[in-house]
């Protein structure tokens, strides 16, 4: 390379490093870590739900690359086990769930007519939960990785025991899995502290009559609900696991002690989609009225349609059990079940469409993010009702097409609809305007990324080929490489978002008091004028 162009690299360089260095000092501005103000918190809980979804954005970077190949790649099958462990953990109990506090405890106490959130202390307690608990839940592969290049003379090998954490395998792995464990009750902790003032706020603080509350104030509330309900369930197989790992109390063990153990997994896990779901759908409801111009079609029915999914989702756990040999009769009452959520869920859909039926619809970022996260929702919803099929469960389980089902869920969903209120109330967050020319950059690779990706692993799995595995046989080969390149794409799309939000930081023009120019939108005046 010429001189002039090493010195034209490096200037560059230079300069965007003191970009990054001014974004950082803007930011610890605003996060002040001792106060317990609602915003400030708010901050806190999204910066911290970003950074940690980045981080676990690149362990999904290294599985993919590990699935460029065929046979052995980059990283040994352990590695790659390790990966796929802390890739699950840190998006599931670090980004979802914080990122929803957060955008909750900005908003939450303006939409129900109070100036603050309740127990203040209590709530900063919540948030400061997390730091620790993912920085013990990471740590094994933070020592491994120390140990590798000499700097640690002794080694901790990073769990392999999957998100799920299945008995007997947690019970005889190493001391990473004790970290893990330790990390994930911080996480449990957290959620339950954060939705006590959820509910609290909503009960409690409030000032608004419940037939004039926002769709989004009672998502947060009944995913508050099932916080409150599921992760105790969660905390306590903790503890258990952690005394048969410690003391040796084999309340795991086999025969009997894996079943055992699934069955409270999942009576947590699977009201925990919809504690990672209900915020987005709540955005949705709130977000795209909005843009379209229109008030919410069916406003009551998606109320109700909310409660429904609250109630439902604690009598679908089974469903993820359908291949361990429990009773037939049983299986049969959890399939019902898990296709009446379809019910709910297809309400949500077609209100949100006959909303923008003949609406003035402004495709401003947030209200692209909705319109992708509806997409996005309808086929993971589609995909997802195949697998409520007793048969069809049992040829797919266990293959990529449910991981591409969980990730159109989760990526295509839950991230979009966080995106959309992210962005919508990022001027309330910051004070400052986000470039719309990058936001939009940023959701049409989101959107490429998400089909590519998970398009490709869909049709991975319905070819048969089963996960979690870091070699397959030759012929998946090609459609491995558009997943991956597909992944790339969207890890991309989360850079742009980064430089959004920095140049935002720096140079974004002042928000004002109608960032979105929705003050004389006719949905808007009806809306204040009610109150």
């Amino acid at each position: 390379m010429s001189g002039p162009a090493v010195e034209y690299l490096t200037a560059r360089l230079r300069g965007a490093f003191a970009t990054l260095l001014r974004a950082l000092a803007t930011a610890g501005r605003a996060l002040d870590p001792l106060a317990i103000d609602h915003l400030t918190v708010a901050r806190l809980y999204v910066v911290f739900g970003t950074v940690a979804g980045l981080w676990g954005a690149t362990d999904a970077m290294a599985l993919r690359a590990e699935a460029l190949t065929p046979g052995p790649g980059i990283w040994p099958a352990e590695t790659y086990a390790g990966f796929f462990t802390t890739h699950g953990v840190t998006m599931l109990f670090f980004f979802a769930t914080p990122v929803s506090f957060g955008l909750a405890s900005a908003v939450l106490p303006r939409l129900v007519g109070s100036d603050r959130m309740a127990f203040p202390r209590l709530h900063a307690l919540g948030f400061w939960l997390l730091p620790p608990g993912l920085l013990v839940a990471r740590a094994p592969a933070l020592l491994d990785l120390l140990a590798d290049v000499g700097l640690l003379g002794f080694r901790v090998r990073p769990p392999v025991v999957g998100w799920t954490l299945y008995t007997p395998l947690s019970v005889q792995a190493g001391t990473g899995v004790d970290l893990l464990l330790v990390g994930l009750s911080l996480a449990s902790l957290s959620s339950i502290l954060g939705a006590m003032v959820v509910f609290v706020t909503v009960f409690e603080e409030r000032t608004v009559p419940w037939a004039r509350l926002d769709l989004f104030t009672w998502s947060m509330l009944v995913a508050s609900v099932l916080v409150l309900f599921a992760f105790p369930v969660l905390e306590s197989a903790i503890v258990v696991l952690l005394s048969d790992r410690m003391l040796g109390t084999g309340h795991f063990a086999p025969p009997g002690g894996p079943m055992a153990f699934q069955h409270l997994f999942w009576f947590f896990g699977h009201p925990e989609v919809y504690v990672l779901v209900l915020p987005s759908m709540g955005v949705l409801s709130y977000v795209m009225p909005r843009f379209a111009g229109r008030r919410l079609f069916g406003e009551r029915a998606v109320v109700y349609s909310t409660l429904a999914l609250g109630v439902l989702s604690f009598g679908v756990w089974g469903h993820h059990m359908f291949v361990t040999g429990v009773d037939p009769r049983v299986t049969a009452s959890f399939m019902a079940v898990t296709l009446a959520v379809a019910l709910p869920s297809a309400i949500k859909t077609f209100a949100w469409l006959t909303t923008l039926w003949n609406g003035a619809i402004r495709l401003e970022p947030p209200m692209l993010f909705c319109l992708g996260a509806v997409a996005w929702f309808v086929v993971g919803g589609v995909t997802g009702v195949l697998l409520a099929s007793i048969p069809v469960d049992v040829v797919y389980h266990g293959t990529y097409y449910v991981v591409a089902h969980f990730h159109f869920m989760l990526v295509g969903m839950v991230a979009f609809g966080l995106f959309a209120g992210g962005y919508y109330w990022f001027p309330l967050l910051t004070g400052r305007k986000i470039d719309a020319r990058l936001a939009r950059a940023h959701f049409w690779l989101s959107m490429l990324g998400v089909k590519v990706t998970f398009g490709a692993l869909l049709a991975l799995g319905l070819d048969g080929l089963p996960r979690r595995m870091a070699t397959y046989p030759v012929r998946f080969a090609p459609m491995q490489t558009v997943a991956t390149l597909g992944a790339f794409v969207l890890g991309v799309a989360q850079l742009v978002f980064v430089w959004a939000v920095v140049r935002a930081l720096l140079v974004g023009d002042p928000a004002g008091d109608d960032p979105w120019d929705l003050r004389d939108r006719a949905v808007e005046a009806r809306e204040w004028s009610s109150r």
